[in-house]
């Protein structure tokens, strides 16, 4: 988080022109067209997904370390002792949520993955009411159905050549475990006390990578002599830019930008993804898929409303 440490007039000028060259809206603007792109290199690495989920959260997390030395930020450790238990549910939780989003995407099209991990919004508003015991209106009821319709859209749509490409069901089921256990993440986040966003996301990202070894080294899939230029190149790409990039220019901006505008904006990140996959992978979407998905984005931004 950026501070004024001095009153010197000058500095402060010069960080108003740096502001108004890249306002936190526009960081997140940016982040979401980041996050939007990331299904076109995951399917291009020649590795499984939770390998992805392991390299994508070591080098991730640093390379926020590298900017966090850089910006000579220091974490608390007593604030860290504090919330240490739910950062390290949470890290566990962030590196499964990786591996069933990428497993769906391997699976089903980029859309369907997609717009079933974005089911997340319907899960935490159910989770919400039997955790925190949030009432649940009319609103919340109606949006729910209008989901659940748009994935029995999704499910029931897709050609023939399609269905030998691809398992639709198990692609989309990796798609909804995603976002259930992304629900649980945001559920978790909201008790972390003290600590900024950056400093929990890379915390997070740690611990995912430590979590996710044991797994690697386990299923010992990983040939390095095996691995080519083009999959590092593509893996740097996803840990450098679609996490350490990302998420700097995403949770330093929210504080600046109204919950409602980021609620607006997150609807970049699948919109991206669609258009991407038509444009780059010739991923065709049939009427009832669009129907669906249409269902499902704007039942999850009534409930986000």
């Amino acid at each position: 988080m950026e501070r004024i440490e001095s009153t010197n007039v000058k500095a402060i000028e010069e960080k108003k022109v740096v502001g108004s060259i890249i306002s936190p809206r526009n960081k997140i603007i940016v982040a979401m067209l980041i996050w939007g792109t990331i299904g076109l290199f995951v399917r291009e690495i020649e590795l499984g997904s939770i390998e992805i989920a392991f390299f994508r959260a070591i080098i991730g997390s640093g390379f926020l370390f590298v900017i966090s030395l850089l910006k000579r930020d220091k974490i608390d450790r007593e604030l860290l002792k504090k919330n240490l238990l739910i950062l390290s549910i949470s890290g566990l939780s962030l590196g499964i949520n990786w591996f069933t989003l990428f497993q769906a995407m391997r699976y089903t099209t980029i859309s369907n993955a997609v717009l079933s991990y974005y089911f997340a919004p319907v899960f935490i508003v159910l989770f919400s009411a039997i955790v925190l015991k949030e009432k649940m209106g009319l609103k919340n009821i109606v949006c729910l159905l209008g989901a659940v319709l748009g994935l029995f859209l999704i499910l029931k749509s897709g050609d023939e050549e399609s269905l030998h490409v691809y398992n639709h069901t198990k692609g989309i089921l990796y798609g909804l475990a995603g976002a259930v256990i992304y629900a649980i993440i945001v559920l978790l986040n909201k008790h972390i006390k003290g600590l900024l966003g950056f400093q929990a996301t890379m915390i997070q990202l740690s611990i995912a990578a430590l979590v996710l070894a044991p797994m690697v080294i386990i299923q010992n899939s990983i040939d390095f002599n095996g691995i080519g230029i083009k999959t590092w190149v593509l893996m740097a790409i996803v840990g450098v830019i679609h996490t350490g990039i990302a998420y700097l220019l995403y949770f330093p901006s929210i504080k600046d930008v109204p919950g409602q505008t980021i609620a607006i904006l997150s609807y970049l990140d699948p919109i991206t993804a669609i258009v991407a996959s038509f444009i780059f992978l010739k991923e065709s979407m049939g009427v009832f898929q669009i129907l669906g998905g249409i269902l499902i984005l704007l039942t999850s931004y009534i409930n986000e409303r």
